[in-house]
């Protein structure tokens, strides 16, 4: 049976999630960026968390550990490579190492370039991967760390998931990265379609996330630095992809 994965809506624009094994009781909380709404949908649906799984260093995404564990001891689980400023592991992982939730096999992935040693968790059954700052709804995370070399790499492992893969990714960016989208990708008719579906969701203060990693394929333009129209767009056709992606994050920079 697949988890069931609940969206929480945490801080001013971040996400935290919880994946529920039904059949074991088993419960994963995906990053931390505070702990009031995490406790508050714990004790409304009555469970305990076995496992915290960490994706990167940055304190909006782990600060609320502290508060989460004192009420509810879990095994914290996080990259080896970024153990060092993390909060205390009790399992440190490596790209390809896997994490048991339940009756599912979480798959670890290094996707780093918003931080070096940022990881994703990959859910195969239940067609889920929590990406956090790296692949995001129309976005990808800011390179603070990394390099577009190493993101694109990241964001071609993400984009080689199954197209039906539902993406959990870390922050409420989705209108803003559509506004960007569209001036590198302006004659798209699924971005425009998505977009106005975007501001409709936000009107009714729905979450955009999560997405799927097809949608995601058809309209992010971080996923299309090898599209001949978006290079076409940005002035680079026939440009290493690389290349592409590096002008496509600096000009979202300094939008």
């Amino acid at each position: 049976m697949p988890l069931e994965i609940l969206t929480i809506p945490c801080l001013s624009d971040n996400y935290a999630f919880i994946a529920h094994d039904p059949d074991s009781g088993e419960t994963a909380l995906v990053d931390v960026p505070e702990a009031a709404p995490i406790l508050a949908v714990l004790n409304e649906r009555g469970w305990t968390l076995s496992h915290v799984l960490l994706t990167h260093h940055h304190a909006d995404h782990v600060q609320g550990l502290d508060e989460i564990l004192a009420v509810n001891p879990a095994k914290v689980v996080g990259a080896a490579a970024d153990a060092h400023r993390l909060p205390p592991l009790d399992i440190a992982v490596t790209e390809g190492d896997t994490v048991q939730v339940g009756g599912e096999a979480g798959h670890v992935l290094d996707v780093s370039g918003h931080t070096v040693g940022h990881i994703a968790f990959h859910f195969p059954e239940s067609n889920a991967v929590f990406t956090a700052d790296s692949l995001m709804a129309l976005g990808c995370g800011r390179l603070f760390e990394g390099t577009a070399e190493q993101m694109w790499t990241s964001l071609g492992k993400l984009a080689a998931l199954p197209t039906e893969t539902v993406v959990y990714s870390g922050h409420e960016y989705t209108q803003a990265n559509g506004a960007f989208a569209a001036t590198v990708d302006p004659d798209n008719p699924d971005l425009a379609a998505r977009i106005k579906d975007i501001a409709d969701a936000r009107a009714r203060s729905e979450p955009t996330v999560p997405s799927l990693l097809s949608l995601e394929l058809a309209t992010n333009p971080f996923l299309r630095a090898t599209d001949p129209k978006v290079q076409e767009n940005v002035g680079m056709s026939g440009a290493d992809p690389v290349a592409v992606f590096a002008e496509i994050r600096g000009r979202k920079d300094r939008f």
